[in-house]
């Protein structure tokens, strides 16, 4: 039982049972929202992809970076710096890591950006800050000539990460610039992976890919949707 006194405050028993009944409700619909499952985000996650950044052709009419043809086109960019695709990605991610002990995260710019910025900032929301961190394709050519910009120093465990992966080349390259720079890589996650072999060249390296998403899935929801 709350004191006169209390409820004065509030102006009148209605004013206080008001504000009551909100109290209530919000913290039911707090508890709620912290139970949402991670296969309920992933599969939004997923469909957001599809719907933005993915196209399929039937002839290999997308030529990649490398030069070679595919059937499959990703722009996950669409969806990185999307701000619903922003939310789910952080929130997915920062749950992939959030035992790991990292203090950063980031990659090769300019794919990895958004990415680690969404986790950095759900990671805040979360009370368990990890910093963002960006890995330069070529040194700064003034001041320290660093590759790596952030608040990451030698020694610390970090998460490199990559929106699309097809031959591994960029976060092979991202894991490079880390270790030089005395980081500790304990976990490398990957948007989309094409499952192209990227996944196993960058594996050969020592280091385990996850993916939050794969060609497969993303393909599995092209079939559903157009049988």
């Amino acid at each position: 039982m709350l004191s006169i006194e209390y409820i004065s405050k509030k102006g009148s028993l209605a004013s206080y049972f008001f504000h009551y009944l909100f109290a209530i409700d919000y913290n039911s619909r707090t508890v709620n929202s912290n139970k949402q499952e991670d296969p309920q985000m992933k599969k939004r996650l997923t469909e957001l992809i599809f719907e933005k950044a993915f196209k399929y052709s039937q002839e290999p009419v997308f030529r990649l970076v490398s030069g070679r043809m595919s059937n499959y086109y990703f722009n996950c960019k669409a969806v990185t710096l999307h701000p619903e695709g922003m939310h789910l990605i952080g929130n997915i991610i920062y749950e992939m890591i959030k035992d790991s002990g990292a203090k950063g995260i980031g990659g090769l710019t300019l794919g990895a950006d958004p990415i680690a910025d969404s986790v950095a900032y759900t990671s805040y929301l979360k009370e368990n800050p990890v910093e963002a961190f960006v890995v330069r394709k070529t040194a700064k050519a003034h001041g320290t000539m660093q590759w790596i910009e952030g608040n990451v120093r030698a020694g610390d465990r970090v998460v490199i990460v990559d929106d699309v992966i097809t031959t591994g080349k960029s976060t092979i390259e991202a894991i490079t610039r880390a270790k030089e720079g005395g980081l500790d890589v304990v976990k490398v996650i990957a948007l989309v992976d094409r499952q192209e072999g990227g996944k196993e060249n960058i594996e050969a390296t020592g280091h385990k890919v996850e993916a939050v998403v794969t060609r497969e899935e993303i393909m599995e929801l092209y079939r559903a949707r157009n049988s």
